[in-house]
């Protein structure tokens, strides 16, 4: 890979600038000397990605590094998006390389130590009451929260002030968007830590801690206990494909199931309810990225849907997203086994159409060859048997290696010829037009938005540019009101990245464009412009939160922006915990009894750290 071939130079740089820590045995003739400790354990395991990462690698390098919590680091390489190459280190290596990128120790991270409520009632039905329940606000993922469940008019947005703060502690990132049913606050943490909070006031109930890191939206529904009374569960996925059940009122296990045993499946996008099942999609965190390994035999990750019994965790049925299992492929030069094909991860949440029987699915790129027509596409299944119904494939042959060239006729670890890597990130909308039609719509990250026929097994009726699309950086989630469908940019990598597109949903021609607003965050490279995250609607009103720290509110008459907020800073936190915003991407608003929740902070790859969940409310 990419990186690995500059390891060799940009290490040895590193480590000499780093100054007596690296004062040990005379070196081999022209090697550098292996430091011991946390600089030993940079320079084995991690240096090969971040001592000096290309232009247009992921990893962030030594000095974005540093600028993380210690724990949050030691996280990462556990429960996060590094635990793959964790799991080859100890805890001592892993508290080692964490001290020494930082300069600080491990368990220097404040954690809650305020913020319980003082009393606790059994929480009201979901059903009942005002609720965002889930990843978009239901089953059809449309992101739109009408009036009487918002409690927000477009005229009450300008007034909105901040109530509260609630931070995460020893995190990089706030990804798991919250969920608002009975009256509490669901909300999720990267250590694995869910968390039950009055809504209103951010006061703690209970905590649950899962076995690995929760990225994914929790879900709220109703289920039979053990003496046959109605009682109201937490469903959520964890970063090692791990689904549970939790009591909303106690925080106490119900069940746990392992949704597929692949070491690099995780559960990134919400579960989805419905009717006494849990539709579970599973996406994979970590082959495209270790293809380069010299002994890893590369791919065997194939995305998945499970449904679930919401009562007992049973699986009632499985569908891979990719049908045919990997198999022996060629052998690399020093006799490594190659496996394919595989990829076509499901990062977000599935889409439940009653009418017709049917969950729709997108999937994301392949990961090695043979290329298959089921990545980059849109699959409808039969929401009893999870069989397939119809596939659109917007992207054929994406096939994508990290440090892969264009074109690797004698590397069989990379694809024959290097896909873009535009998966879809963003679940399936399904919205019914002013003209009564309906229609699957949804952005992908080559900066096109697409709206399909559901009668017509997924027939294209429009598609719509709205940027030039980016590897990097996702488009976590479109939004509609009926009328317009709404799109933020990423384009991560481009020179022009962020804005906000409204679409006609009838005819895919642009109703309005909002070019991407002066950035928040200042000049450093760090700081960028996009708006991939998802969007959401209320009546005359769009929320679109960036990756420049910016929360913002727009007219969706005209695309003005009629609000903004900062949440470039730090917090005082109802629990304690010292918390800032930083870089806001995957998760969007959550709009409910007057409130408007939102997460900030996507340290890693993409963004700048932070840690907060912020709410919001008017006088």
């Amino acid at each position: 890979m990419r990186c690995a071939r500059l390891a060799v130079i940009t290490a040895v740089s590193l480590f000499a600038a780093a100054g007596p820590a690296f004062a040990q045995q005379p070196p081999p003739p022209g090697f550098p000397p292996p430091p011991a400790g946390g600089p030993g354990v940079f320079q084995r395991a991690c240096a090969s990605c971040h001592a000096s990462p290309a232009a247009d690698s992921r990893a962030p390098n030594p000095a974005a590094l540093a600028q993380f919590a210690p724990d949050a680091i030691v996280n990462a390489l556990t429960n996060g998006s590094m635990r793959l190459q964790g799991e080859k280190l100890t805890d001592d290596e892993r508290r080692d390389v964490a001290e020494f990128l930082t300069g600080r120790a491990v368990g220097t991270s404040s954690a809650a130590s305020t913020g319980l409520c003082a009393s606790s009632s059994p929480m009201s039905n979901p059903a009942a009451g005002s609720s965002w329940n889930g990843w978009g606000a239901g089953v059809a993922n449309t992101r739109f929260q009408p009036a009487n469940k918002g409690g927000l008019t477009a005229a009450d947005v300008p007034k909105l002030t901040l109530k509260w703060a609630f931070g995460f502690p020893g995190v990089l990132a706030a990804r798991a968007q919250p969920s608002v049913a009975g009256g509490r606050l669901f909300a999720a943490s990267e250590t694995g830590t869910v968390y039950a909070l009055d809504a209103k006031t951010g006061c703690t109930y209970w905590t649950f801690k899962a076995q690995a890191g929760v990225r994914s939206a929790p879900n709220v529904g109703p289920y039979k206990n053990t003496s046959g009374a109605t009682r109201y569960a937490v469903y959520f996925g964890d970063s090692r494909a791990n689904v549970y059940a939790v009591d909303a009122d106690t925080g106490q296990q119900i069940w746990m199931r392992k949704a597929d045993d692949h070491p690099g499946a995780v559960v990134t996008g919400a579960p989805t309810l419905y009717d006494g099942r849990l539709y579970v999609p599973v996406a994979g965190i970590g082959e495209e990225g270790q293809g380069g390994r010299p002994g890893y035999e590369c791919c065997t990750f194939r995305g998945s849907v499970s449904a679930l019994d919401a009562g007992t965790g049973a699986v009632v049925w499985k569908t891979y997203s990719i049908a045919e299992e990997p198999k022996p492929r060629a052998k690399t030069k020093d006799g490594v086994q190659t496996w394919g094909p595989a990829g076509g991860g499901i990062w977000a949440a599935p889409t439940i159409d009653p009418r017709r029987n049917a969950i729709y699915i997108a999937t994301g790129n392949g990961y090695s060859d043979p290329p298959q027509r089921t990545t980059d596409a849109v699959i409808a299944l039969d929401l009893k048997t999870g069989k397939t119904k119809w596939v659109n494939q917007v992207l054929p042959g994406d096939v994508w290696m990290l440090g892969c060239q264009p074109e690797n006729p004698d590397n069989p670890k990379c694809p024959a010829k290097q896909g873009p890597d535009y998966d879809f990130s963003a679940s399936p909308l399904l919205t019914r037009s002013a003209k009564g039609r309906d229609l699957i719509v949804l952005p992908q990250k080559s900066g096109m938005a697409y709206a399909l026929d559901p009668d017509k097994e997924g027939a294209l009726v429009w598609q719509y540019r709205i940027g030039q699309g980016s590897g990097l950086g996702g488009q976590w989630g479109a939004a509609s009101d009926g009328q317009q469908a709404y799109f933020g940019v990423s384009d991560f990598l481009t020179q022009n990245p962020g804005g906000m597109h409204a679409v006609n949903l009838d005819t895919g021609a642009r109703a309005w464009y909002s070019p991407p607003p002066p950035k928040l965050c200042g000049t450093s490279q760090q700081c960028n412009a996009a708006q991939g995250a998802a969007v959401t609607v209320i009546p005359g009103v769009v929320l679109s939160s960036s990756a420049d720290g910016g929360l913002r509110a727009y007219s969706t008459k005209d695309g003005s922006i009629v609000w903004q907020f900062d949440t470039n800073r730090e917090f005082l936190t109802v629990n304690g915990v010292k918390a800032k915003g930083g870089t806001m991407d995957g998760p969007g608003p959550v709009v409910v009894g007057g409130m408007v929740y939102v997460n900030s902070g996507y340290g890693g790859f993409v963004g700048r750290a932070g840690n907060v969940l912020l709410a919001f409310g008017i006088d």
